[in-house]
């Protein structure tokens, strides 16, 4: 009895590695989609933002394992307590993530499409907000890893930077558009790209918050949102 108890557990422990594993492929894949399509778009290479779009494939594919994984082990395992916190947590994560490498895929859509239009002035705010992005993205990929909630926390305190960001991208676009209208097109495709940054910070963020309370038991209290441009004027109105 004690041989097959020992044997439960080990199968059920490496279940939970394997789950996690799956989680860690996704995220480290969605921080180098982020990461290659800014740099396809900076480079206005169309030939490696395509790749990038055909990388989203696996992402798709690593959520489907994880999913069918962690409603395995649910099913056969009933875990208790904080192993079943910790697995529902992975199930939404997957999910998240999965979302992240979608807009990563649209940015890098963008980024072929921007290849063939002129520089403009406003882009050079995007790499920075992208840097902001990915490294978000990786510390909240570490804490899942570390089971850290204190960098969790962080992950979620960096999401008011990405958010100015990406008001200060909107009004400049704005104005750009109003004073270049041969410009619309290529900053309206910039900003769908700052917008897909965003909102790749925002479920980071997510991200963050289900580590935290996976982690600790508790929900981080809701925070402030940042994107203001509902209200937004542009300068040369």
């Amino acid at each position: 009895m004690a041989d097959q108890t020992s044997h439960t557990v080990k199968s059920y422990d490496d279940d939970i590695h394997q789950l996690r594993s799956l989680i860690s492929q996704m995220g480290g894949l969605c921080e180098a989609q982020i990461i290659d399509a800014i740099d396809a778009l900076t480079r206005r290479d169309a030939e490696a933002a395509l790749k990038v779009v055909a990388t989203d494939a696996r992402i798709d594919a690593l959520e489907g394992e994880a999913e069918k994984l962690a409603i395995q082990i649910i099913a056969l395992r009933a875990p208790m307590a904080t192993d079943l916190r910790e697995i529902v947590a992975c199930l939404k994560i997957s999910s998240v993530l999965e979302r992240i490498g979608d807009y990563a895929k649209n940015i890098a859509k963008r980024a072929s499409a921007l290849a063939q239009a002129a520089p403009i002035e406003p882009m050079v705010i995007v790499p920075e907000m992208a840097r902001v992005v990915a490294v978000m993205v990786k510390d909240v990929l570490d804490a899942f890893v570390d089971r850290d909630p204190e960098l969790a926390l962080a992950v979620c305190q960096r999401d008011q930077t990405v958010d100015n960001f990406y008001s200060s991208l909107f009004r400049s676009l704005l104005t750009f558009m109003m004073e270049n209208p041969h410009h619309i097109t290529p900053s309206t495709h910039l900003l769908f790209i700052a917008k897909n940054l965003e909102r790749i910070g925002d479920h980071a963020t997510n991200v963050a918050e289900m580590v935290h309370y996976s982690a600790t038991g508790h929900l981080i209290s809701e925070r402030p949102r940042g994107d203001d441009t509902a209200f937004a004027t542009s300068a040369a109105a």
